[in-house]
């Protein structure tokens, strides 16, 4: 008999059906002549009640059916006679495929997020963190179907660059060159002896090589790892993460604000439709005005300000910041959340922003002081999208480049790409555990990533 998911047993139309499910106990309770077992698979948050009657032979494996035992049980799907569930399923047979013992650390009360990221190798088998890591995957799908319906081509970026896209010199350095070759070179070892022969790092963007691709296929999108040094340990930073970054060229700043917003509002959209059940337990357990708060971003239209008129509204609002509010300076998330929430009281996209805060390759506007830039803010994250039209004019990036410190030498083959053929063009990155967060209204982002890497701690 073929496996039947839990998620599909409970979206069954008729009764009588026999099935055979996998999975494991949630609990198990006892009563005169049969026991209740709460059987769940990991398909969907709901269990699947299955009876076991106390003269079935199996019943003499009941010992064995504690909280974390893997079992497979094939049976007749029945009306259920409780209100929690449509049906139930009578067990014709029941194996045990592993127990548990009673040192199993997942029973049936309430765990804090903080004690289950001790136990981050159990802790999918929760509610919140099985919802969670469903809707993760809901959403990276969701992602490339964005992406794929409007003719978006999928580029793999190195996971190892040589190229410092960001310029803040935060990169972990990949290398073959161990503790003698330090002991032998003391504070210098040679990098052409390294494996790659230069100086290697864990990529902080694909951003550069997606250039590249931008320059050939006209429009692109990476999706995947990055990494940087940080040593912050705040609810909001890890030191791996993932990065979606589209590219497109032929596409000024205009474009690139269009694609963004209507990008948020898809994956909102496709949220709120296809994960109720999982909206359901955040809303209850998480946060209970997160549909709400949703349905304000999804529903609103983007207000867009330059960045000149937006720390202009910020010092007129008399508010007391925790910092300073001064024209030239980044905005900070607390200034980001006023504009959203309190001014505006929509999103809010802030573009133009001076050219010093902003990296090398964000295009110079006419005026000689800002950059191309933007940023998509929204209600309790603040950032949760950046991007510019990138410096498509070779003169003005080399400039830039000098300015910021960089040797051309090590990216003549991105000043290449204005020398034949140059094209504006322009991106911008969603950071995809940011979005997560926004969506489900989990305040920590090593609660929505499946093993979290933060400094001092590299589990699994």
């Amino acid at each position: 008999m073929a496996r039947t998911r839990i998620k599909e047993a409970l979206a069954n139309e008729s009764a009588g059906v026999s099935i055979q499910v996998q999975g494991w106990i949630r609990t198990r309770r006892d009563s005169k002549g049969f026991s209740f077992l709460a059987v769940n698979d990991g398909s969907c948050l709901k269990n699947l009640q299955v009876i076991l009657d106390a003269t079935h032979p199996d019943y003499s494996k009941i010992e064995q059916l504690t909280t974390g035992a893997s079992v497979s049980i094939e049976g007749v799907l029945t009306p259920s006679q409780g209100k929690e569930q449509k049906w139930e399923l009578l067990a014709s047979r029941l194996d045990v495929l592993g127990i548990a013992d009673h040192s199993y650390p997942l029973q049936k009360k309430g765990h804090s997020p903080e004690y289950l990221r001790e136990i981050a190798h159990l802790r999918p088998r929760s509610n919140l963190f099985g919802c969670l890591f469903r809707v993760r995957s809901r959403l990276a799908y969701a992602i490339h179907t964005f992406f794929q319906e409007r003719g978006f081509f999928y580029i793999h970026t190195p996971i190892i660059t040589s190229s410092d896209c960001e310029g803040a010199g935060e990169m972990f350095r990949v290398t073959t060159l161990g503790p003698e070759a330090a002991a032998a070179n003391p504070g210098k070892t040679d990098p052409n002896q390294d494996f790659f022969g230069k100086p290697t790092f864990l990529t902080v963007s694909g951003q550069l090589e997606a250039e590249i691709f931008a320059c050939a296929l006209s429009n692109v999108y990476t999706f995947g790892p990055t990494f940087r040094a940080e040593n912050s340990n705040t609810s909001r930073h890890a030191s791996e993460f993932w990065m979606i970054e589209p590219e497109m060229a032929f596409c000024d700043l205009g474009g690139d604000m269009d694609l963004a917003e209507e990008f948020i509002k898809y994956l909102i959209r496709d949220f709120l439709n296809v994960c109720q059940e999982e909206l359901g337990l955040f809303t209850q357990f998480v946060d209970k005005d997160l549909q709400t708060r949703l349905e304000f971003v999804l529903n609103r239209e983007f207000k867009r300000i330059p960045y000149a008129e937006a720390v202009d509204i910020l010092l007129r609002s008399k508010k007391t910041f925790e910092f300073p509010i001064l024209h030239g300076a980044n905005l900070q998330s607390e200034h980001e959340r006023f504009l959203t929430e309190e001014h505006f009281k929509c999103p809010v996209t802030v573009f133009d922003y001076p050219k010093e805060i902003k990296p090398f390759y964000m295009r110079a506007n006419d005026d000689g002081k800002t950059a191309a830039a933007m940023d998509v803010l929204v209600p309790r994250i603040g950032e949760i999208v950046g991007g510019s039209q990138r410096e498509e004019r070779l003169d003005l990036l080399e400039g830039a480049m000098k300015h910021h410190g960089l040797n051309l030498e090590n990216y003549w083959w991105y000043l290449d790409l204005r020398r034949y053929g140059s094209v504006p063009h322009s991106g911008f990155g969603l950071g995809f555990e940011r979005m997560l967060m926004f969506i489900t209204g989990v305040a920590n982002i090593r609660d929505i990533i499946p093993f979290p890497r933060t400094p001092g701690h590299a589990e699994f």
